[in-house]
């Protein structure tokens, strides 16, 4: 199966929250490691109302061949209507870091 690596950014409302959707997905080998950057203060436009909050961000080492199943798994775990769910290609990977990378979405 090809590999071609993803950072996906999913906020969540708290850090209890936060923990409980990293777990579901290194479970399930969706991600090789998943950061919790609790304190992110976020500024944003919701149903026409400037809004504020408090939230915890997810940094998951993914990849594009686990994106959709990724996905699919916040957007029914998640207490937002609508999640933040953003991948982007990182241009650079040490070939070590790469390589365990790859070989944890695999399933080790």
């Amino acid at each position: 199966m090809p590999f071609n690596p993803r950072i996906v950014f999913v906020t969540a409302s708290s850090l209890t929250e936060a923990r409980e959707l990293a777990q579901a997905i290194l479970e399930r080998h969706l991600a090789a490691c998943v950061n919790l950057v609790p304190g992110i203060e976020s500024h944003y436009w919701w149903q026409g109302k400037l809004e504020m909050a408090t939230e915890v961000l997810l940094v998951i080492k993914s990849s594009a061949e686990q994106f959709e199943a990724l996905a699919e798994l916040v957007r029914t775990r998640h207490s937002y209507e609508c999640p933040e769910i953003v991948a982007v290609a990182p241009g650079e990977i040490s070939p070590g870091y790469r390589a365990w990378w790859e070989g944890e979405i695999s399933g080790g």
